[in-house]
């Protein structure tokens, strides 16, 4: 079987990865736009490149692609639809706007095959290890039917509504997760200026009801400054930008979202554009106040 895997990101390249590794008797051919990128991952993995999108897609049972965002995702659309075969089923697992998943979705299916809108959650980290939670939209007997592909490379694959529904469950996912990370922003630094040792402050909150995943993963990072990897400020705030935009339709108040989104563009401004996103602690450290003495600690 011919596996297609169009973008070879952070999140792709692994992706892409598993599913070589998983089996096999699958034909695993990659594309991307960076110049040399798809042949050094098939120096490094079972599988090919192709020089053009259609040469991967053609003749492809399955199409997976992990791309930036709607524009990318459209240009993809343009070489991949003509010679997307009768049954294919296309895997996005781009985080877009639900309006593009629809539109995907119908021009696939007017072609004979299946396009899922399946954005995932669980970051870079999660990709690398394969346990990504993924989000689908689409036709559920397509869904059956790559499920088994998702699960190469994910922990935990959920069928959620028809085309958008991935898209707009991984919207709910931004929201909620936003305000979390610049919760524990706010507190770490609350810890830290009240002399405490941040760390068995952590340890503690650990095992109580603020414990989050942002905390389990990203506490020690943000107490070091040290921000190079995982994913994006940039596309952390394309994210938000497509959950306002969502909300604004909907007509649905998102004041915290709103507000981190700001956040985000502080930090973009201060050069973190490629940091993580869970640099909002150096806009945390940068725009608190420091004119409020820091609380002595019981040991000095």
């Amino acid at each position: 079987m011919r596996i297609a895997c169009l973008g070879l990101g952070r999140m792709g390249w692994h992706m892409a990865g598993h599913v070589a590794a998983a089996d096999e008797a699958h034909e695993v051919v990659v594309f991307d736009v960076v110049e040399g990128l798809g042949d050094r991952w098939a120096r490094e993995h079972r599988g090919a490149f192709a020089d053009t999108v259609a040469a991967a897609v053609d003749g492809s049972a399955f199409v997976v692609t992990s791309l930036p965002s709607d524009r990318e995702l459209a240009e993809v659309s343009q070489e991949a639809l003509p010679v997307l075969g009768r049954g294919a089923i296309w895997i996005d697992h781009s985080t877009t706007s639900a309006a593009i998943a629809r539109e995907l979705g119908e021009r696939t299916a007017a072609q004979g095959g299946h396009f899922l809108d399946g954005p995932v959650s669980g970051g870079v980290d999660g990709a690398r290890q394969g346990t990504l939670s993924v989000m689908v939209g689409g036709d559920e007997d397509a869904f059956a039917r790559a499920e088994p592909l998702m699960g190469t490379y994910a922990g935990r694959v959920r069928h959620m509504g028809p085309s958008g529904a991935g898209q707009l469950t991984k919207m709910t996912n931004q929201i909620c997760v936003v305000g979390l990370c610049q919760a524990l922003a706010e507190g770490l630094d609350f810890a830290s200026r009240a002399g405490l040792d941040v760390e068995k402050v952590v340890e503690a909150m650990l095992q109580g009801s603020s414990t989050s995943w942002q905390m389990e993963n990203r506490a020690d990072r943000m107490l070091a400054g040290e921000y190079d990897f995982g994913f994006s400020t940039s596309l952390m705030r394309k994210d938000v930008g497509l959950v306002l935009d969502q909300a604004s339709t909907m007509g649905v108040s998102l004041p915290v979202t709103a507000l981190v989104g700001q956040f985000l563009a502080d930090v973009d401004a201060m050069g973190g554009a490629a940091w993580d996103w869970c640099s909002l602690m150096e806009r945390q450290r940068q725009f608190a106040p420091r004119d409020v003495p820091t609380a002595p600690s019981e040991h000095s």
